[in-house]
Order: C-alpha cells, then structure tokens, then sequence
C-alpha cells in the first residue's frame, strides 16, 4: 500500500520527505541529501517505461496509473511516495484508489509564496508567466528526459484544483501547512512523525524525532547542497533547489496586481487556509 506524500511543486513536499527518511532509514535520526531517493516520485520512467513510448504526453501515461500502482504493490510492503499529481480523473482514469492507497501526507503552502519559488525553479522569466502557471488547470509538468530517471508527465493543474483534489480524501489523511513547518517545527514534524506512528504501529524515541527535526532545518539542508549538490534540480543552472525556504515572503517580492490576482482567484481555499482573513 502507498503512502502519498501529496502537493502542488515547491511547497515543502522535499522538506517533510527529508524528515521521514532521517526518521523512518537512519539509526539516529540524520540528514543525508543522498539518502532521498530512498523515498522515491510517481510518476517517473522506470514504473512506466514498459508501458508507455511517449513520457511527456499525459494521455498515454493516466491509462497506466492504476496498472503501475498495482506492480508498486505486489511485495504488500508500505512504500512512501513523493508525488505533484494531482488527484483527478481524467476521461475516466483516476490516480489512485482505495485499494492502492494506506493515507496521505498532504502540504500545502500559501500561492503568494508558492508563485516566487515556482518562479526561481523552473526559470520563469517573469510573474506574469509565473501566475499563468499557478492558474493553469491543464498543467503538465515533467522532469528532464535527457537523464536516467526523471519525472514523467504528470497532472498538476492549478494550485487550487491540486489542493480541493487532495483534501477530498476521507481516510489517514494529514494536512500540513509549510507555514506551521517554518513557525512550528517541533509541533509539526511531530503531528508527521505520531501518523506514521499510528498508521504502520511503530514507536520512534524522542531522541530520534528531535535528531530528524535537527537535522533536517532548512539552513543545514541548503549547506548540504551548497557543500555536495543535490541531484533534483531540473536543469543544470547556477541555483539552488533550497533557495529562499523561510525568507520567501511575498510581501518583498510581489507587486500588487499579482497579489491582488491571486487573492481573487483563490479567494475561498486561502481563506478556508486562513492565509486570508
């Protein structure tokens, strides 16, 4: 059964995967860039390659979403799974279901930061291209297709579509919002660390969570990469995949009408987020 680790791109989904491995694949609870693909993507080519001749066309890769999943899970083992998919159905092909999912880690961040980040990582030229994205409710993204493994095409819609897909689920679900990860942590990754508790009847010491806190705070994992690289940057550009993290706050970076936009668009969800009062 899978455990999805669900968000929309740059809200903290690498952050929280960081945290469950040093938790979940470490002795005491330590942060290694290395060891993140111990928690791999969906979708990406090596669970599709047989399958599909064409990774960056989303209508051959959704007919093949529940086969795959259905391979993942032959072994009945728990696998954690990072994915930006959203959670939709697509001339009747669903992402997931019931009998291939365990629960769902869901995070979300506020847009009007998102919107910099996305910016930043896939080398958008300017924020108005960057709000065509973020509203975009046909948006594909896919990884490089030149490298071994890469992401393949994958449903991401617009941020609010991809937050009301996830929230529809009923069962072992996990809202996490980036924010309370920056002004909460000690609160937050221990919300994580009790429903992986729960959900798979492990104990994790005290000391192991408060390792995996440690040393996975943003500062220690943008030295990491600073000091060995990290191998999920989308493109080979001078930056950073940990860029900004808890300096990115829209209110230095945005102008009014990209502000303002965005606050209409997604009125109802940042409000129900309470990131509008």
């Amino acid at each position: 059964m899978i455990i999805w680790l669900a968000s929309y791109p740059k809200s903290g989904n690498t952050w929280v995967r960081g945290f469950l491995i040093s938790l979940l694949y470490t002795a005491k609870g330590t942060s290694n860039l290395k060891d993140f693909p111990r928690i791999n993507q969906y979708p990406i080519k090596s669970q599709f390659e047989t399958l599909v001749d064409d990774f960056e066309d989303i209508t051959k890769v959704k007919k093949f979403y529940h086969k795959t999943q259905d391979i993942l899970n032959l072994n009945k083992k728990i696998k954690i799974l990072k994915t930006h998919n959203a959670l939709v159905n697509l001339d009747g092909d669903n992402f997931s279901s019931t009998k291939n999912t365990l629960g769902v880690i869901h995070i979300v961040r506020d847009p009007r930061n998102v919107i910099t980040s996305l910016k930043h990582y896939y080398s958008i030229p300017n924020y108005q291209k960057a709000k065509e994205f973020l509203f975009d409710e046909k948006r594909v993204i896919y990884g490089d297709i030149s490298k071994k493994e890469f992401p393949i095409a994958t449903m991401l819609t617009s941020w609010k579509t991809h937050y009301l897909s996830w929230k529809q689920v009923q069962n072992n679900y996990l809202l996490i919002k980036y924010e309370n990860l920056i002004n909460k942590p000690d609160h937050e990754f221990r919300k994580i660390s009790n429903f992986f508790s729960k959900l798979l009847n492990i104990k994790f010491s005290e000391t192991k969570i408060q390792n995996s806190i440690e040393s996975n705070k943003f500062d220690n994992l943008k030295e990491q990469e600073t000091r060995e690289g990290f191998g999920e940057l989308i493109n080979n550009e001078n930056k950073q995949f940990f860029n900004l993290g808890p300096a990115n706050d829209w209110k230095k970076f945005l102008d009014k009408n990209t502000k303002d936009e965005i606050e209409s668009r997604f009125y109802g969800e940042m409000k129900e987020l309470k990131y509008l009062l």
